[in-house]
C-alpha cells in the first residue's frame, strides 16, 4: 500500500504468492495476461480463492505467432 501510493510510475508484479496478496488488499489496477497453449497439471494457482469479485474492463488482446494470446485488463472500481 505505502509503495502504491508513493509517485514512482506504474510496478510490475509476478509470482502468485506476492499478486495474490496485492489482488487480496485491492492493490492492482492492471491484469497483464500471458496465456500459452500447453497445459499443465500442477503447480501454484494464481488466482486463489478471493473475498470479493475482481470486476474487469478489457483493453487490449493480442496473439503471436508462437499462439501465446495476451489479454490486459483494468480493475473496474
Amino acid at each position: 500500500t505505502r509503495l502504491k501510493a508513493e509517485d514512482g510510475g506504474p510496478m510490475d508484479i509476478g509470482g502468485a504468492t506476492l499478486a495474490g496478496a496485492a489482488m487480496r488488499a485491492g492493490l492492482i489496477d492492471e491484469y497483464v495476461l500471458a496465456t500459452a497453449p500447453v497445459l499443465v497439471g500442477g503447480g501454484t494457482p494464481f488466482f486463489t480463492a478471493l473475498d470479493n469479485w475482481v470486476n474487469l474492463n478489457l483493453v487490449e488482446t493480442r496473439a503471436f505467432p508462437s499462439g501465446v494470446i495476451l489479454t490486459r485488463y483494468e480493475t473496474r472500481r
